[in-house]
C-alpha cells in the first residue's frame, strides 16, 4: 500500500513515517515495477508499534533495539521507567527550589542569585539534573550559524545565476567570465569552509576548551 493509505491507517504523518525510515525502525519493501515504497499490513502493525512507544517517549535507539530483537520490550519499558522516574523527582526539585524562590525573594532586589546556584550545585552533586544552558546555547548558535551561512550561498548563487544570464544576453570575453564567476564561487566555498569548522568548535571543542579556564 501507498503512504497516504498508511498515514490514514495508523494516524502518523508522512513525515513522521519518512523520519523512522531514516532511524532505520521501518524498512519498507520496493515495488520493483517503479521503485516506490510498497507499504504491507506488517509494516503497519510495525508502524503502530512505533507510534504507541514514542507516544510513552521511549528514545527511537531503544525502540530501534526492541525492534531487532536486541533488547526485550520488558527490558526497555523498566529502564524507561526508571528515566522517568528520575526526571519526576528532578522535576520535584526544580518545583521546590520555585516554591523556595517564589517565598524568599518575592522582588528581584531581594534575590541572591548565588545562594540558589550553589544549591543547586549541591544537588547537581546529589544527582538531580537541571536545565544545561550551555547545551541550549550550542543549539541556539548552531542555528545562527546555519541561517547565516544559507543566506550567503543564497545571494551568491543568485548572482552567479544572474551573471550567467547576463552572458547569454550580453557574452563576456570567457576571461571576463571565469573571473566574475569566481567571485561569488570563493564566497560560497569560504561560507561552507567557515561553517563546517564553526560546527566542530560548538560540538565540542570551544565550549569544552571554555570550561577549564
Amino acid at each position: 500500500m501507498k503512504i497516504n493509505q498508511v498515514e490514514e491507517l495508523v494516524g502518523v504523518t508522512k513525515k513522521n513515517i519518512r523520519f523512522y525510515e531514516d532511524q532505520g525502525l521501518l524498512r519498507p519493501e520496493r515495488n520493483p515495477a517503479n521503485g516506490y515504497r510498497d507499504y504491507s499490513l506488517k509494516d503497519v502493525e510495525r508502524l503502530k508499534i512505533i507510534k504507541l512507544l514514542r507516544r510513552l517517549d521511549v528514545p527511537c535507539a531503544a525502540i530501534r533495539q526492541v525492534l531487532e530483537g536486541e533488547r526485550s520490550l520488558s527490558d526497555c519499558l523498566e529502564r524507561h521507567m526508571r528515566d522517568l522516574e528520575k526526571r519526576e523527582r528532578d522535576v520535584g526539585h526544580m518545583r521546590q527550589l520555585c516554591e523556595r524562590l517564589k517565598a524568599e525573594a518575592p522582588d528581584l532586589a531581594d534575590l541572591n542569585a548565588d545562594e540558589y546556584l550553589e544549591t543547586m550545585k549541591t544537588l547537581e552533586k546529589g544527582g538531580v539534573t537541571f536545565m544545561d544552558t550551555e547545551k541550549s546555547d550550542v543549539n541556539k548558535r548552531r542555528g545562527g550559524a546555519i541561517l547565516s551561512a544559507v543566506v550567503w550561498i543564497v545571494l551568491m548563487g543568485v548572482l552567479i545565476l544572474a551573471a550567467l544570464w547576463g552572458n547569454k544576453v550580453d557574452p563576456l570575453p570567457t576571461g571576463v567570465l571565469i573571473a566574475v564567476l569566481a567571485v561569488p564561487a570563493a564566497v560560497i566555498i569560504g561560507v561552507l569552509i567557515a561553517l563546517i569548522q564553526r560546527m566542530k568548535e560548538l560540538k565540542g571543542g570551544e565550549y569544552d576548551e571554555a570550561r577549564k579556564y
